[in-house]
């Protein structure tokens, strides 16, 4: 079993993903890709009716979360280091939003990730992000846990 078949459940988990209806669309050679069914809830703007880009960015940076756990396929404790979002033009009111983020580089302690929001393809972005993301290290397991419990403190 690949770590990324939890990825729904991870996703639906996340309090907030959860609750702006986040969910996993697939995980394939393209990256992970998360899609937002479009609420009038999520709006930020009531006039042009267009997604908040609050949403927009937890969107992105939760993709690029997992793009790294689909690289290392297994759980690490992980956060964000850097992320840089440049917003091309505004989601369009209505449509689902689609993000596929996709781990490029993997080192020992960083993962760098680049992702895309759109609603049909991501050749028409809404927004496009960069991202590198620490990867904690050892792996966190009850084992581990226990171990470290159980040590003497020095």
């Amino acid at each position: 079993m690949a770590f990324s078949d939890l990825f729904a459940q991870i996703i639906e988990g996340t309090p907030y993903m959860n609750a702006i209806g986040a969910r996993l669309d697939r995980v394939g050679s393209d990256g992970v890709t998360m899609r937002l069914p479009y609420r009038e809830d999520l709006i930020g703007d009531s006039e042009s009716r267009v997604v908040a880009s609050g949403v927009v960015t937890a969107l992105l940076d939760n993709g690029c979360g997992m793009a790294v756990w689909e690289a290392i396929n297994e759980f690490k404790p992980i956060a964000t280091l850097d992320l840089r979002i440049d917003y091309m033009r505004p989601a369009r009111p209505g449509a689902d939003l689609l993000v596929t983020a996709r781990c490029y580089k993997l080192t020992r302690s960083i993962g760098f990730v680049r992702a895309f929001a759109y609603e049909d393809s991501p050749d028409d972005p809404v927004a496009a992000a960069q991202s590198a993301f620490i990867i904690a290290s050892p792996t966190l397991t009850v084992q581990n846990l226990k171990a470290a419990n159980a040590a003497p403190i020095a």
